[in-house]
């Protein structure tokens, strides 16, 4: 696998380094040596399959407080989708900012959501089915979210969402108080 830096301290693209014959091709998608070796995350203890029906259909900004703080590495098995992680670690060199890719099954590359980060997606085509492994088990009562178009991050989404839950539309606005640990 090849793992290249995002602007998020701790964030990584990975593209997967396929093998092929005839056949086809093999890649791995996770090792967990391979993982630790480049500072990622080793631990995964669930992983979680989503399928969004429509384009523009918006999910996020999602993460969890302490201690079941989580990394997800997540990739597109059908369709394609813009991920977005925005830095809510106080103590980091990025905190508060964004940064996002383009997640496709076309190029089968995935993003190393890191601990203590929002992640969202939009979807750029209807059917985009998603799966995400991530190293924590979900704790409904450390769960936090933002809003998708918080101004204090200015996120620059894509394409104007199309579809959002209820439960992510009430989803407010950054306050410290709240959001952080």
């Amino acid at each position: 696998m090849k793992y290249t830096k995002m602007k998020i301290k701790d964030a990584y693209v990975v593209d997967l380094e396929p093998h092929g014959d005839t056949r086809g091709f093999f890649s791995r998608v996770f090792c967990q040596k391979e993982f630790s070796d480049n500072g990622l995350e080793p631990r995964i203890v669930q992983v979680n399959n989503s399928l969004n029906k429509d384009k523009g259909t918006l999910r996020g900004l999602h993460y969890q407080l302490p201690p079941f703080q989580e990394t997800k590495l997540v990739r597109v098995l059908r369709g394609s989708l813009w991920d977005v992680i925005v830095d809510l670690r106080q103590d980091s060199p990025t905190f508060g900012q964004w940064d996002a890719v383009t997640l496709t099954a076309e190029k089968r590359n995935m993003i190393m959501v890191p601990r203590g980060c929002a992640h969202g997606i939009i979807t750029l085509e209807d059917d985009t089915e998603m799966v995400y492994f991530v190293s924590e088990f979900y704790a409904p009562e450390h769960e936090r979210a933002l809003k998708w178009n918080d101004p204090k991050f200015g996120i620059e989404w894509p394409i104007e969402p199309k579809l959002i839950s209820d439960k992510d539309l009430a989803n407010p606005s950054f306050d410290p108080e709240y959001h952080l640990w």
